[in-house]
């Protein structure tokens, strides 16, 4: 039997006005990568995302692109989760953003709590973190970049949280996730947990507690384990 080699079409997310026209300049913000690092030539085929929702699929040609086809991109999922995320010892956010996109998280939104070693972010940290989420919806065929936010006050958070959000305590042994509807947001805290102050103040907020089960996974393990957890069970993982 002939093996069969499938050619992969590069996607890339660039400004939603730099692809408006049937035959535009190849973006700046992707010449780069496309010329340099991936060697791609005229009639080789790529696909550009706005971000929003929409993708097209180009020609290149002379430094240009051609419009192919235009549509509604694909892979995003139908529930939208947000994930409330406390800040985390050196580039361990990293990972958190990375694979919680590429499983079909649709916001991201810090915080710092009472036990966060961290208690800030630069603007060049949030910009790196960032640039992982569009790196992660490239690779993983995503439709939207998934937004992550500057981080607020654990206080802020409570009350910009959707109504239905859910902390998760490591000691909720009563109560799990997989049990409850999927919410709209998820808490996760630092490396050492919420305290009992702020236990109290989410339930004063309105938000439910869960736990995940008998084990302690590591912060930045969470996303991972929630997202899985409530996307598998909207149709819209696994």
């Amino acid at each position: 039997m002939g093996s069969v080699t499938l050619n992969r079409v590069h996607r890339f997310f660039v400004d939603p006005g730099a692809m408006a026209a049937e035959r535009f300049p190849l973006p700046a913000s992707i010449a780069h990568q496309v010329t340099r690092v991936l060697r791609l030539r005229d009639g080789d085929e790529i696909t550009l995302l706005d971000g929003l929702g929409q993708e097209v699929r180009c020609r290149l040609d002379g430094g240009n692109c051609v419009v192919i086809e235009r549509g509604e991109a694909a892979g995003e999922p139908a529930h939208q989760l947000t994930i409330w995320q406390a800040l985390l010892k050196g580039d361990h956010l990293e990972p958190v953003i990375r694979h919680a996109t590429e499983l079909g998280i649709a916001r991201f939104r810090l915080f710092v709590s009472e036990r966060c070693v961290v208690r800030d972010l630069s603007p060049r940290k949030l910009e790196r973190l960032q640039a992982v989420a569009r790196e992660a919806a490239e690779q993983s065929e995503r439709g939207i970049v998934p937004p992550v936010d500057a981080p607020v006050s654990y206080a802020q958070a409570l009350k910009a949280a959707a109504p239905g959000s859910v902390l998760l305590f490591e000691r909720q042994n009563t109560k799990r996730l997989s049990q409850m509807e999927p919410p709209p947001g998820v808490f996760i805290g630092p490396e050492g947990g919420f305290s009992p102050a702020e236990m109290e103040g989410a339930g004063w907020a309105g938000l439910a507690v869960a736990g995940l089960g008998p084990r302690i996974l590591r912060s930045e393990t969470v996303a991972v384990a929630v997202a899985a957890t409530n996307l598998s069970r909207t149709g819209d993982f696994a």
